[in-house]
């Protein structure tokens, strides 16, 4: 299995994170009714199996449950896991102390002693200043709490900031979590891209499906109709769908050459751009053995340019 490394000098870790946003999150994602401990825990499995064992997860997600059911997970294995998990710098949170207190909340939750990657989960300052907020997260590296700092949805100039004050300390920005799939390539046009490389910082791309879209399992020709939040999101119309038909095809296309589904092909491109991470979401044991089929091999740089060409209307 090939590896990354995080950052200039942070965790090595595999190509493909898994994201666990829907490990326990009833809101969005039905936690309780189709799936649960159970599947998620084969899921687990599966993803280790698989060789992958990055995960990202969020104090936020199922309110602490997804840190929780990944601290039971990883007491059952003698494997070693990585573990990516955000801190959210909310409104009452305005002291250096508020971030030790959450990541001791996390820490516990994980039932772990570091943390191999903390990141700041959102912009927003409200009343926590960028510099409080950088400082204290260098204090625990050097506490030994957490291995790596990452921010995520940070602009260009704000990624710019955080790695400056960061690197005052002595402390490297490793990360940057952004939204990112061949149908969401505004990180390019808005410099993300193209300053995370400069400053050495790993990117970790969520979403990198485009919510399903870039599986190939829905068309305008599919029996397969959109539930959820996807009901009302425009890109899963008729018009939308009809948008997307030539990143889809060619998705097809290559995914015959290599014996691999649409999806795995997008997740490719992803890897294939360098220091780019994907972080596939999933439920099931099934869905990783899925994603992972993204793993082992390369598509060439004329594929490569060729979706580059057909998805700059996403740029």
């Amino acid at each position: 299995m090939e590896t990354i490394t995080l950052g200039q000098n942070g965790p090595v870790v595999t190509p493909l994170c898994i994201g666990t946003w829907a490990w326990g999150d009833k809101l969005f994602w039905n936690y309780g009714n189709d799936y649960g401990p159970e599947q998620l825990k084969e899921a687990f499995i599966a993803a280790l199996q698989a060789g992958v064992n990055f995960f990202d997860t969020a104090e936020v997600y199922g309110m602490g449950l997804s840190e929780k059911l990944l601290g039971q997970f990883m007491q059952q294995t003698q494997q070693p896991v990585q573990i990516a998990t955000k801190f959210g710098p909310l409104p009452w949170r305005f002291t250096g102390q508020s971030v030790c207190d959450a990541l001791t909340q996390s820490l516990k939750r994980l039932q772990v002693e570091q943390i191999a990657l903390y990141q700041v989960h959102w912009p927003f300052a409200f009343f926590l200043s960028q510099k409080t907020l950088m400082n204290a997260l260098a204090d625990e590296v050097k506490r030994g709490r957490i291995a790596a700092v990452g921010v995520s949805n940070y602009s260009a100039e704000q990624m710019r900031d955080a790695h400056q004050i960061l690197a005052d300390r002595g402390v490297p920005l490793a990360v940057n979590q952004v939204r990112y799939s061949l149908l969401s390539r505004q990180i390019e046009s808005k410099d993300i891209l193209a300053t995370a490389r400069e400053l050495g910082v790993t990117l970790l791309a969520y979403s990198p499906l485009a919510q399903g879209l870039l599986t190939g399992k829905y068309s305008i020709d599919s029996a397969e109709t959109p539930t959820g939040a996807r009901k009302i999101d425009p890109r899963f119309s008729k018009q939308g769908l009809q948008k997307i038909a030539p990143v889809i095809s060619l998705l097809h296309n290559f995914g015959e050459k290599y014996d691999r589904t649409p999806a795995q092909v997008a997740l490719n491109w992803l890897i294939s751009q360098g220091n780019v991470i994907p972080i596939a979401g999933v439920k099931t044991a099934e869905q990783v053995r899925q994603n992972a089929g993204a793993l082992g091999w390369r598509l060439n740089e004329d594929e490569i340019q060729e979706l580059e060409k057909v998805s700059r209307p996403w740029l």
